[in-house]
Order: C-alpha cells, then structure tokens, then sequence
C-alpha cells in the first residue's frame, strides 16, 4: 500500500493522486506531528557508508552511530566497526564528510581500542565532547574528549531507583542525553523492553524519574517486542523522540519510529510508525541550514531527506 493511500485511510477519506494529500496533512497535523518530520524519502546514493569488508578491522558496522555537522560545517560520524574473524570486540571509528554524502575513513582509525564502544551518542558542551555508548554486556558507559577523536572513559553510568538504590543488575543500553535548564536527562533501555528516564546534575549519580518505562513496548504490533530511543529534538516547544523498534521475536526487521512529549515523561507515539521500515533502525536527525535530514544507521548508515512540506522541513 502505498504511503498516500495508507495515510488516507487513516484519515478517513480516500485521496486519489499522488504528493502529499491534504487528508495525509490532517492526519498528521491532528496528532501534533509535523508532516516533514514523519515521511521521508532515501537520497539517490545510498548506503552513504557502510563495513570495509573484507580483512578490515571495520569489516561490519552496527548499532547506533553518531553524526554531527560542526560549526564549519564539517560532518563527522563516530561509529562501531567489528570484524569477528580478528577480534570479537567492538571498536570505536571514526569518518568525515564535507557534505553528508562522501565520507572518507579516519586514517587512524579505530580510533579507541581500550574499550568495548557501540550505540554512541555523542554531544559538545562548552570545550569537550561527551559520548555515551554501550559498553560489554550493553552496559552503558561515559566518555569525554577535547577533540572528539582522544576520548576518556569516565567509568559505566550510575543509575538509581527513584529510592536512591542501584537499579537491579543487568543491561541498560542505547544511552541517549538531552540537556535541559541545566539537568542532564538520561533515556535508557533494558533490554529493550522499554524506555526509562533518569536525571543528574553532576554526571556521576542518575536518578530515575519514575520506576517504570516512559516508553513501553507496544500496544501495536510494530513495537511489541522492542523499542530503544536513538535521539530527541525539540521543535517549537515540543519534544520528538526517534526511536527503533521490532514486531517479532526473535528480533528481525528492525524499523525507525517516532513519539512525541511536551515532558519528556509522557509520550505519545505517531499512528503512522513506522516512518522507516525495510530493516532500518538506530536513526538520528542532523539539521542542516536548509532544513533536517534523517540518518539510519543499522546495518549501514543511509541518508533520507524529507517528503512532506519542503516549506516546513526548511524551518530551523
């Protein structure tokens, strides 16, 4: 079914014709979701980077990398390269691209050996760079560099009940931060059985803000099994949330998703998930000076650009 179609049903009434159906608009505009956030198109080049091959020690790539266009307008990409014929770790690496389609691999890549890095995030705050990633056992972790390329660890995450004790002992990946008023917001995963929310003011301490997920799996069938938040943006006082997601189990066909909060505790998840499908997840968004554009990651890294209103997806 097509998307024009799929998206008149919803609203129900049917739009003959193709482009962006004023009935797609309404539907999409009730719930509070931007039509240029929510369907997008790939870009004629892709994959844009993806594994070596080969004897390289980036053979493969997976999970969640992190793209960042620098004030002048450089893009760079942290990502996890794995060769399990060498070694079974998994390894930091490190790209550049004048565009977001041409990369070219760091030279002295991988960049960080010392330690297990995968499902990065990465964020600059003043002089240093902060890059939360999984480490073994999904288990996640904080490093910190002054050049994005010499990183630091800092120790595994220090995650609290809302009673101040540990929470129980076992996996929290897919560290996402956002930074609010001063407070450092933690999302994290369990699993991927679900979304939980801690804060800290001193990176050493988080504590969760309720002891349940503020993201739960399903009641769709599109994320019943998993769900595991890549990035929130925040777009006219409205926090948006991409998050990726599976139906099945075991785990196959991951998809890229999206929900929506005005609190960062309640979320609301868009009607028309999954805005990716075809086994593309761990996405992010990079805003460019014309506009946002999408990124998934897993299992190679391919760049979307927005289908619905171009006088919307051209706001800053």
């Amino acid at each position: 079914m097509s998307r024009v179609f799929r998206w008149a049903v919803l609203a129900g009434v049917l739009v003959l014709g193709g482009g962006w159906a004023s009935a797609q608009e309404a539907q999409v505009e009730a719930q509070g979701f931007p039509g240029w956030l929510v369907d997008w198109e790939p870009v004629e080049v892709n994959p844009v980077f993806e594994g070596a091959g080969g004897e390289a020690w980036d053979a493969k790539i997976r999970e969640r990398g992190w793209i960042r266009r620098e004030d002048d307008g450089l893009y760079r990409l942290w990502y996890t390269g794995y060769n399990e014929d060498r070694s079974p770790n998994r390894f930091l690496g490190h790209a550049t691209s004048p565009d977001g389609m041409t990369w070219t691999r760091d030279p002295r890549n991988p960049i960080n050996t010392e330690h297990w890095i995968e499902d990065m995030f990465v964020l600059r705050q003043g002089d240093l760079y902060y890059m939360f990633a999984e480490g073994k056992d999904d288990v996640a972790h904080l490093l910190v560099s002054r050049d994005g390329i010499d990183w630091t660890r800092q120790g595994p995450l220090d995650v609290r009940l809302t009673d101040g004790e540990p929470i129980p002992p076992g996996p929290y990946g897919t560290p996402t931060v956002l930074v609010k008023d001063g407070i450092w917001h933690l999302f994290y995963e369990r699993g991927d059985q679900g979304v939980w929310l801690a804060k800290s003011t001193d990176l050493r301490v988080w504590t969760n803000v309720q002891d349940d997920p503020v993201i739960p799996l399903g009641p769709e069938p599109y994320d019943q099994t998993a769900v595991a938040l890549n990035q929130i943006i925040e777009v006219d006082g409205v926090y948006y949330g991409i998050y990726h997601a599976n139906a099945h189990r075991p785990w196959r066909d991951w998809t890229t998703c999206l929900a929506r909060s005005t609190d960062l505790i309640h979320w609301e998840k868009f009607a028309g998930n999954p805005i990716i499908a075809d086994n593309r997840s761990s996405g992010i968004f990079v805003e460019e000076p014309d506009g946002w554009v999408l990124y998934t990651m897993h299992p190679d890294v391919r760049r979307f650009q927005s289908a619905g209103s171009r006088e919307e997806a051209d706001r800053p």
